[in-house]
C-alpha cells in the first residue's frame, strides 16, 4: 500500500502527525535549553484528558530539575540511562498514586461510593492504579512532543530504589522515568524497524 493511501484517512495534518508520531524520536542526549513551567502547564492541559476508568487519574509526576535532585535520581538509573538523564534539562518521574481512590468522590461525583465499592481491597486498588496510570503515560509522551520537545522514556532503573528515594510514604510506585528537552548534538541512533500492519492486527 502506498504511503499516500496510508495517510489519506487521517484527520491530523501531516505536520502534526510527523511531530507526534512519524518523526518523533527518543534522544540519547539533550541541549541545555531549559524546559519552562509555562510549557509544562501547557502539556498538562493536554494530557489531563487521557481516559482512565472511573476517571481515576492516578498518574503523579515528580519533576527533577536541580543538580541535587538529579544526583538523587541518577544513582538509581542503570548503565547509559544515567548519562542520558544527566544531559536532559528536565527529568520527570511518572508514578501511580496507590491511593487515587481518595479523589474519586470529587472526580467521579455521580458515583462517589466507587471508592468503597470497587477499591477497598489494597491489592485491587494497586492493580487498578498501575493499569490506569499507564494509559496516562502514553498521553504524557504525546503531550511533551506536542510542545515541540523530545521525550525519552526509560525503564532501566532500580524501581524500589526510586520509590524509596522519592515516595517514602509507600503510596506511590514509579512507572517510568522520562527525559525531557530539546535534542542535543547527534542525538539519534539509527531508527530501528517496525512490525508491519499484518503482523500486529488480526480480526475475529
Amino acid at each position: 500500500m502506498s504511503e499516500t493511501l496510508v495517510r489519506a484517512p487521517l484527520v491530523l495534518d501531516d505536520a502534526a502527525a510527523d511531530l507526534l508520531f512519524r518523526d518523533a524520536r527518543t534522544p540519547n542526549n539533550f541541549s541545555s535549553e531549559p524546559v519552562s513551567d509555562k510549557q509544562l502547564r501547557a502539556i498538562y492541559e493536554l494530557i489531563k484528558w487521557a481516559p482512565t476508568a472511573f476517571n481515576a487519574q492516578p498518574l503523579r509526576v515528580v519533576l527533577v530539575r536541580s543538580a541535587a535532585a538529579k544526583d538523587r535520581l541518577l544513582r538509581h538509573l542503570f548503565g547509559s540511562n544515567a548519562e542520558k538523564a544527566r544531559s536532559a534539562p528536565l527529568v520527570a518521574i511518572l508514578a501511580a498514586d496507590l491511593r487515587f481512590d481518595q479523589e474519586l468522590p470529587r472526580v467521579f461525583p455521580h458515583f462517589p461510593q466507587a471508592k468503597d465499592v470497587h477499591f477497598s481491597d489494597p491489592a485491587t486498588r494497586e492493580e487498578a492504579a498501575l493499569s490506569y496510570a499507564q494509559l496516562q503515560v502514553g498521553y504524557f509522551i504525546l503531550g511533551v512532543r506536542a510542545a515541540g520537545l523530545a521525550a525519552g522514556p526509560m525503564i532501566g532503573y532500580n524501581a524500589s530504589g526510586i520509590d524509596l528515594e522519592f515516595f517514602p510514604d509507600g503510596e506511590h510506585k514509579v512507572l517510568t522515568v522520562v527525559n525531557i528537552g530539546k535534542p542535543g548534538d547527534d542525538p539519534w541512533f539509527q531508527r530501528l524497524p517496525r512490525l508491519e500492519y499484518e503482523e500486529v492486527f488480526s480480526e475475529v
